[in-house]
């Protein structure tokens, strides 16, 4: 709509906005006139009119089978648009026009804002099944009408309501419709059905909605009369109520067809099972936070025993392997606590990678600088936790094999992201050092060291990836991993 507006119209950027307002409440209207909605906005020059967008009925049958959208007409050639525009009324006039072997009834409603007319609506209702109309499709009609005047008068879609079609009710969900001094004229069987959940025993029809509404989900305080005021529609707004185990959300939607107010509709959704199950995985996710959270406190404990361990061993080789064994350890409970952060299994990895870099770093503190470039992005904790060891064990050796006492150097870590999307995304990681290299005849896939056998098995076993370890130029060593970004089922 906004590429449409822009390029063939002189509607300015506010006037676009109310379009859009519109736009998010038309649903409504297109469901209670049972019709199909397209919007027609005059161009530039004022010889045509271009469709800048359609709306069909959950309600009844659509009049239109082809997308409207993009549809330029010249002025003259549908009256109907001509007379709401230039007029600014409602216009019923005409016979039914036949499409595709259909008896259509066309409508035009002027849509105004601030006093100018900046489109016309065509109401399409498909004739082709009407019958004896019932109570509740004769209150959708009545309650259509209303709208449809005050979007001519422009005093509907209310400004600073702008409404989620998604999450708010629909007319089908349940609709009342109130007189002025907010008491039930009718309400649909669904309506019905949701106040009864609330533990309404009786009929809604001639009962004061608001008084109602309060009594049967009481609150403390001010609130109280707000419900009251809500349920009776004195004011455009939505709210959830809860009582007797169930939860109805309420929109109420003041109805001033001629510039006063008759009374209301208030549209409501049984939504209890919805918040029951957002509850339970609210309750959930808290679960699973805090489940890592004490695997990180526990690995933090253990990490923390065998660091106070190492300090009472008289050998150099036992106290190193169990300083290498506390830096595993301790990978692995900075991707649990990265998930206790989470709402989801899913961590941003770069942050991690820099903990791990800055963790291994303590080796050799002030010799080797290490770094990282690229980004890893965001990764599922199956690949998190393995990674971060792979990346733990490679750092380790690179620290403690590729440089001589007190010599220095640098350690960069990259990372390339692949794929277009999350199912064939892959990592291309590469650990670069200038350090002394590989001694002659060094295999990778043969080394006996546990930090490499670590490394393999976690990369091609876990991970499905790929190894290898290269002679770097002018000198130092390179690890090249190539592992799936995703979990491999």
């Amino acid at each position: 709509m906004n590429d449409l507006v822009r390029q063939h119209t002189a509607l300015s950027e506010t006037d676009l906005e109310w379009l859009h307002l519109l736009v998010s409440e038309w649903q409504l209207l297109s469901d209670l006139s049972f019709a199909d909605l397209v919007l027609w906005v005059p161009t530039l020059d004022g010889s045509r009119y271009v469709s800048v967008a359609q709306m069909r009925p959950n309600t009844g049958p659509t009049s239109y089978q082809d997308d409207m959208v993009g549809h330029l007409v010249p002025r003259g050639r549908r009256p109907l648009l001509d007379a709401a525009l230039d007029e600014g009324r409602i216009v019923r006039e005409g016979d039914p026009e036949w499409r595709e072997e259909v008896p259509v009834r066309v409508e035009s409603i002027p849509v105004r804002r601030e006093g100018r007319v900046l489109g016309v609506i065509a109401r399409n209702t498909n004739l082709l099944t009407v019958r004896t109309p019932s109570r509740l499709e004769l209150t959708y009609l009545q309650s259509a009408s209303d709208l449809a005047q005050m979007i001519a008068a422009g005093s509907f879609p209310f400004p600073g309501q702008q409404v989620d079609m998604d999450a708010s009710p629909r007319a089908g969900d349940g609709l009342m419709r109130l007189d002025a001094e907010g008491v039930v004229t009718y309400a649909s069987p669904n309506a019905l059905s949701a106040y009864h959940r609330l533990g309404l025993a009786s009929d809604l029809v001639g009962q004061h909605l608001g008084t109602t509404t309060a009594e049967l989900a009481p609150t403390r305080g001010p609130v109280d009369e707000a419900i009251v005021k809500l349920a009776s529609g004195w004011a455009p707004r939505e709210t959830e109520v809860e009582g007797n185990g169930g939860v109805i959300q309420l929109r109420a939607i003041p109805l001033k067809p001629k510039g006063t107010r008759i009374g209301s509709l208030v549209l409501c959704r049984d939504v209890t099972e919805l918040r029951r199950r957002e509850r339970e995985l609210i309750t959930k996710d808290a679960t699973i936070r805090e489940i890592h959270h004490r695997v990180k406190n526990n690995l933090q404990t253990v990490a923390a025993l065998l660091r106070l361990q190492a300090r009472r061993m008289d050998s150099e080789n036992g106290r190193e392997a169990l300083n290498e064994a506390v830096r595993r350890v301790g990978s692995i409970a900075i991707v649990h606590e990265t998930l206790s952060q989470n709402l989801d299994e899913r961590v941003e990895f770069d942050e991690i990678a820099d903990r791990v870099i800055a963790m291994v770093a303590e080796i050799s503190p002030g010799k080797v600088r290490c770094r990282r470039v690229g980004r890893f992005g965001i990764l599922d904790a199956e690949v998190a936790t393995p990674l971060s060891m792979v990346l733990t064990e490679i750092l380790q050796n690179a620290l403690e094999h590729a440089f001589t006492q007190g010599e220095g150097g640098t350690v960069e870590v990259s990372a390339t992201r692949s794929g277009t999307g999350r199912a064939d995304a892959r990592l291309l990681i590469t650990v670069l050092d200038d350090g002394c290299g590989l001694p002659e005849g060094f295999d990778p896939q043969r080394a006996g060291n546990l930090g490499l056998q670590i490394v393999r098995t976690l990369v091609e076993g876990e991970l499905g990836g790929t190894f290898d370890m290269l002679r770097a130029e002018p000198r130092g060593t390179k690890v090249v991993l190539d592992v799936p970004a995703s979990p491999q089922k």
